[in-house]
């Protein structure tokens, strides 16, 4: 079984971090929420979470490891040393995956050295887009290269959610139609 680890730092974007976990688990992919520093998180909009783990060095058996935008979530994780260790060491392993949203993207992957020549999304605006100038950055919802996934904010999570399923093998099309997110396709057309 895959296993994903979300990396909370206080700040981080509830919707990001929390849709993302809940998505992953309906497709029965082991999700953990993994805090850098304390069980007890406090996100962007002021709601605690209680972690599953605190980070440490097993954060290496994971396949992926997921970064939530927020601020300043986004900001604390990119001066954690062990998330910018972490995300080096996924960034030259060809099976494990690197995934960021909303301020992540510029803020930790650009920290962690790994997005250049990259195609990079984020949160859209000048300051981040500034960040990501050795990256190759895309104005996408979700954009994947290589190991490498990324997505725009709150209103992208669902998508950049289920395409993290697909990555790992999941069914992120039944996901769809239980979840009722077809409907929403449907009403598009």
């Amino acid at each position: 079984m895959k296993k994903v680890a979300i990396i909370l730092a206080d700040g981080f974007e509830d919707i990001e971090a929390l849709a993302t976990a809940d998505i992953l688990r309906r497709a029965e992919i082991q999700c953990d929420l993994v805090s850098i520093e304390n069980e007890f998180v406090r996100t962007a909009h002021n709601i605690t979470v209680k972690a599953d783990k605190l980070m440490d060095e097993s954060i290496e058996e994971y396949d992926m490891i997921v970064c939530p935008g927020g601020l300043p979530g986004a900001e604390n994780l990119s001066k954690s040393e062990k998330v910018l260790e972490v995300i080096k060491k996924f960034s030259n392993i060809e099976d494990k995956y690197i995934a960021a949203i909303c301020a992540a993207p510029a803020m930790v992957l650009q920290a962690a050295g790994v997005e250049k020549d990259k195609y990079i999304t984020s949160y859209p605006g000048e300051e981040y887009e500034n960040m990501l100038e050795k990256a190759n950055y895309v104005d996408e919802l979700v954009v994947v290269d290589g190991n490498l996934i990324t997505s725009r904010g709150p209103a992208t999570t669902f998508l950049f959610a289920y395409k993290l399923v697909d990555i790992l093998g999941g069914n992120s099309e039944k996901l769809k139609e239980g979840m009722l997110w077809n409907m929403l396709e449907e009403e598009k057309e």
